[in-house]
């Protein structure tokens, strides 16, 4: 049972969980057993309909069969050898393909490794110190990232982490997202390395760019000499298979990707122009190594879900589910806002818009749980924290799926 797990978890974790979101769930979290397709099964021998799924990395379901074979085959041959494999060229050249502003990557084992790298990488190229973020952007859990962060950090009131020296906090400066102006003004009176940006916020809820903001971004930072690194980690491949570079239009200098490209399995990239890129050791005095950088497990697992996505129409597919869930929520009586970009999105109660972190924070997150409470009675899981997305995958690309989903939210949202 849960309850006799969390006990026993307290024991031996902070907090009882090995990441913070994780304790979300209240009073205590509930245990997984297995997870097939849309569904996750737990210890308590219930069974609910996933959207949070890994928090993104599964677009294609739970234990997607291709993958799972391709996987075991891997296994049989071997799991990690500290000396290069085919399948990583295979997997950067089908990810150069679909993203053409990579043209060399570095695979690493998480998002966290990837865009503390990226900035690393900016700063040896640039020779400059500084880099610009956005409020409430996720960057993952490294010092340089956790200002003013988004996701689990200011879920749990720490979106500045204490253990920072303040010499790395004065390197980084803030803007609100969707501040141009912001951006302008620092990048003329800074030297700065890098501008980092989710240009879809996937850390504070679901946050689109406004029009012009990502193609702004672009100009100003072509224009002071900056570097542009996307943050792709939840964007890519799944906005299109081009990432929200393809999709919006606008090129990066640096991509840091994850999540999907590793199948379900730890993973983390990070890519860029072939003159930056080769700044890294051992062609260039940047440094990056990793014991497991590039481990055929994962690889195998990335390479198989690029193939199965290149095949059934799973972007199409994954947002047509959308569509139809956030028809449902958009029926909801209490005041919302619904923020959508292709197959994640988030509700927002008792605010009429949110386009940055501050209006995110605005919303009732009290009545978000108590909806998220009442959906999983209801069989189904949206994340435990509103600053979290919910996502989509091909598993939910079923008749079935959806209707009981619309269900449960009608039965769900009585929310006086």
């Amino acid at each position: 049972m849960s309850s006799e797990l969390w006990k026993e978890a307290l024991r031996y974790f902070p907090g009882g969980v090995n990441s913070p979101v994780r304790a979300a769930v209240k009073p205590y979290p509930f245990y997984v057993s297995q997870g097939k397709g849309a569904y996750i099964y737990t210890e308590d021998g219930n069974s609910l309909i996933d959207y949070v799924l890994g928090y993104g990395p599964l677009i294609l379901g739970h234990a997607n069969e291709y993958v799972k074979e391709k996987v075991i085959e891997q296994i049989e041959k071997g799991w990690l050898f500290g000396i290069p494999s085919r399948v990583e060229i295979e997997l950067a050249r089908k990810i150069s393909f679909h993203m053409p502003s990579i043209e060399k990557i570095r695979f690493v084992n998480s998002g966290t490794e990837a865009t503390m790298n990226a900035i690393r990488l900016a700063r040896g190229y640039t020779k400059r110190d500084k880099i610009l973020k956005f409020n409430g952007n996720y960057h993952g859990a490294h010092d340089y990232a956790l200002v003013d962060a988004g996701s689990a950090a200011s879920e749990f009131g720490v979106p500045n982490s204490e253990g920072i020296p303040q010499e790395v906090l004065k390197t980084v400066i803030v803007c609100e997202y969707n501040d141009l102006q912001c951006v302008e003004k620092k990048l003329k009176n800074e030297d700065i390395a890098a501008v980092i940006v989710e240009p879809v916020m996937g850390n504070m809820g679901v946050i689109p760019p406004e029009k012009g903001f990502l193609k702004g971004l672009r100009e100003f930072t072509s224009t002071y000499n900056t570097l542009l690194i996307f943050d792709e980690v939840i964007t890519g491949f799944r906005l299109s298979m081009g990432g929200a570079q393809e999709y919006f239009g606008v090129s990066a200098d640096l991509t840091t990707l994850g999540k999907i490209i590793g199948g379900g399995f730890p993973i983390g990239a990070f890519g860029g122009k072939r003159e930056i890129m080769d700044m890294l050791t051992p062609s260039g005095k940047v440094f990056n190594a990793g014991t497991f950088n590039a481990n055929p497990i994962s690889m195998t697992a990335g390479l198989a879900t690029l193939e199965v996505m290149e095949r059934e129409n799973v972007i199409e597919k994954t947002t047509y589910v959308a569509e139809k869930v956030t028809e449902e929520l958009e029926r909801i009586k209490y005041p919302h806002v619904i923020n959508r970009v292709k197959n994640m999105f988030q509700i927002f109660f008792g605010v009429e818009k949110v386009s940055n972190a501050t209006e995110a924070r605005r919303a009732k997150k009290e009545v978000y749980l108590k909806f998220q409470v009442n959906l999983m009675k209801n069989g189904v899981y949206f994340p435990p924290s509103q600053f979290e997305s919910v996502f989509t995958s091909l598993a939910h690309y079923d008749d079935n799926v959806i209707s009981d989903t619309v269900l449960a939210i009608k039965k769900s949202s009585e929310l006086s």
